[in-house]
């Protein structure tokens, strides 16, 4: 059965393949290096410069230093610059022995340089000219509906994140918000749109038309003019 460590080093080029040359996976030992020389095994280290006989970089170096005695947590998913200007999304994994040392550092670092050059253009080619036609509109761009039936899904769809909960969890109060916004976007001139809410709320055709009333009642008196 292998060590620890061997096992890292098989995690760590089976990822370095996985994810190919832009991940840079290194594993420091602090079972027997110092720890300014604890780096013993390396992929891909072109991507930060890193080789076997480093240490750990300045923010897991102080990282250590400022947590002595106690376990430290992981730090996954953080951002470093490289001197080149590369921009690096790392994670770090301590793994700690039993007396709550740190024994061994698994660190990845995947240069996404390129992809945040690739994610400005793409943003720029979708947003930049709907920013100039319509300034301050930063809603997520709504599905259009090809047919009345989908039409009305859709409209369900944004019901129901309305109410923020799943049918099963509704009330009597949640059913009526859900009738009430589908009656005032117009849902109920579908055809049998009437027959598709109400069994999907669990209510039958009658109590569908007393909460559309109540809705209708309830708008007159709060706007009479248009009684």
């Amino acid at each position: 059965m292998g060590s620890r460590l061997d096992l890292l080093i098989q995690i760590a080029h089976s990822l370095a393949v996985q994810f190919g040359k832009n991940c840079e996976i290194v594993i420091h030992d602090l079972t027997k290096q110092k720890l300014e020389h604890s780096a013993v095994y390396v992929e891909n280290g072109h991507v930060s410069g890193r080789k076997i006989g480093d240490g750990p970089s300045g923010e897991v170096m102080e990282a250590i230093s400022s947590r002595q005695g106690d376990p430290l947590p992981d730090r996954l998913a953080y951002r470093l610059k490289t001197e080149d200007g590369r921009v690096l999304k790392c994670s770090t994994v301590f793994l700690h022995g039993e007396g709550g040392q740190v024994d061994y550092i698994f660190c990845l670092n995947y240069d996404i340089t390129v992809l945040q050059k690739a994610d400005r253009v793409i943003q720029s080619m979708l947003f930049e000219q709907a920013k100039a036609e319509f300034p301050g509109d930063e809603r997520e761009p709504e599905q259009t509906a090809c047919n009345v039936n989908e039409l009305l899904d859709s409209l369900i769809r944004q019901a129901l994140v309305l109410v923020g909960k799943p049918v099963e969890a509704m009330n009597k109060e949640d059913k009526v918000r859900v009738v009430r916004f589908l009656d005032e976007a117009g849902a109920f001139l579908i055809t049998k749109s009437g027959d598709k809410v109400a069994n999907l709320l669990d209510i039958s055709k009658f109590t569908l038309y007393n909460y559309m009333d109540g809705g209708k009642k309830e708008r007159k008196s709060e706007n009479p003019e248009e009684a």
